[in-house]
């Protein structure tokens, strides 16, 4: 089975991005990754992944975040 090639440095850096809007809209709602991640149906670590930037999130996936958060999915992904 072939091997994946890893995403260019640019992307990571706009994914670890994407993770930091979604840490901070998070916090100011005052919510834990814990209550996020079960109110969407994901795991902890999943979540946590995602917020890292260490994991891409399936555009599905940041729309749950989103309205789990209660922001607008824009503010997640500008």
């Amino acid at each position: 089975m072939p091997r994946s090639v890893p995403p260019p440095d640019w992307v990571i850096a706009r994914r670890r991005s994407i993770g930091r809007r979604i840490r901070a809209a998070r916090e100011s709602k005052e919510r834990t990754q814990e209550q996020i991640a079960l109110s969407i149906g994901m795991d902890r670590a999943t979540y946590n992944r995602i917020e890292q930037g260490h994991s891409a999130a399936l555009v599905d996936s940041l729309i749950l975040i989103a309205d789990a958060i209660g922001v607008p999915l824009s503010e997640l992904v500008e």
